[in-house]
């Protein structure tokens, strides 16, 4: 799970890191957002939602609905759930770009992908103040 935070005044997403969970280690994974996000002191939560190129949910946005009710029911801060169509391919595509090796993109494709994600809900909510953490939890 890739994850980004905004500047404070929402204009700016950058990427914060990686959180490497499975379902058996589910609330460590809330554990380490809900410690980020207080580190950050975030507004609200942008997870990034899998949507094919037809505007549908498949299996995966299941998995991504199904983790935000876990996360929700242990975090107090509002969760947003965004479009992130492309956004893993346009990560990999600025890697590819900048001749990032493929064991160097996997390590970093995530973070990247949850940036994208938080810059694509930042531009679409230029009205908003506060920081946000974006998350791209399907892989």
């Amino acid at each position: 799970m890739g994850l980004a935070v905004s500047d404070p005044s929402q204009t700016v997403a950058q990427g914060i890191g990686q959180i490497k969970w499975s379902k058996s280690t589910l609330n460590e994974g809330i554990d380490q957002i809900k410690k980020l996000a207080s580190q950050h002191k975030v507004k609200k939560i942008v997870v990034g939602l899998p949507k094919n190129m037809k505007g549908e949910e498949g299996w995966q946005a299941k998995k991504v609905r199904s983790f935000v009710r876990d996360l929700s029911a242990r975090i107090s801060i509002p969760i947003i759930l965004f479009d992130e169509r492309l956004s893993t391919a346009a990560a990999e595509r600025v890697l590819k770009e900048a001749k990032v090796s493929f064991s160097k993109r996997k390590k970093v494709r995530d973070k990247l992908a949850a940036t994208v994600i938080l810059q694509n809900y930042l531009d679409s909510q230029k009205y908003l103040k506060g920081n946000s953490l974006a998350t791209d939890s399907h892989r």
